[in-house]
């Protein structure tokens, strides 16, 4: 017989740990999630502003202040993982910005949901980034967070718009009660910045 850390073993009985996906471990090895496809086709639908049908529909915003120097702190805010941050999510990501391609697990309590920035937001008066759910995620669908000023007003505003809809057995049973919790992130998010 042998110690092991992971528990007593007999040699007639042979060690099962349930399998684990690389996406629901701690240890998730990022480089898995950047071989991973996206969930849902209409990658990019929340740069235009149409948002596909067939999903449900987010969009909040709220003014945060004003002036350039308040849109730029916002915007170095949100390109480096600020909204999920300070909405209270833990975050690992492939790269300290958003960029195109980085893939980024986020975590609230023990639910991982794996994304991929999909594009990137860079005007004058207007920053942020897109990302798309990866296998695992409870959803499937695109999310955008951006900061914007309003170059007549100098007003600066959170946005934070997504279309989604159910990846998962359970998320499809949470029905009405998954689309109160996204839209209760989604004011934390703006709270955030």
């Amino acid at each position: 017989m042998s110690n092991r850390l992971c528990g007593h073993f007999s040699d007639r009985t042979p060690e099962r740990r349930p399998r684990i996906p690389a996406w629901q471990a701690e240890d998730v090895d990022l480089q898995a999630l950047e071989k991973l496809p996206l969930t849902y086709p209409e990658v990019g639908a929340t740069a235009s502003g149409e948002l596909p049908t067939g999903y449900g529909h987010l969009h909040a915003e709220t003014q945060i202040g004003s002036g350039q120097e308040r849109f730029e702190q916002a915007a170095d805010s949100v390109m480096h993982w600020g909204m999920q941050r300070g909405a209270g999510l833990r975050v690992r990501a492939s790269s300290d910005v958003a960029e195109v391609s980085a893939v980024v697990l986020v975590r609230m309590g023990f639910l991982p949901a794996p994304c991929r920035v999909v594009y990137v937001v860079d005007e004058p008066d207007m920053r942020g980034f897109a990302y798309g759910t990866l296998p695992g995620h409870p959803e499937s669908g695109e999310e955008r967070f951006v900061v914007r000023r309003d170059p007549t007003t100098s007003a600066v505003f959170a946005e934070v718009s997504a279309f989604s809809r159910p990846a998962t057995w359970w998320s499809r049973a949470g029905g009405p009660l998954v689309s109160v919790a996204q839209r209760i992130i989604a004011k934390r998010y703006l709270r955030a910045v």
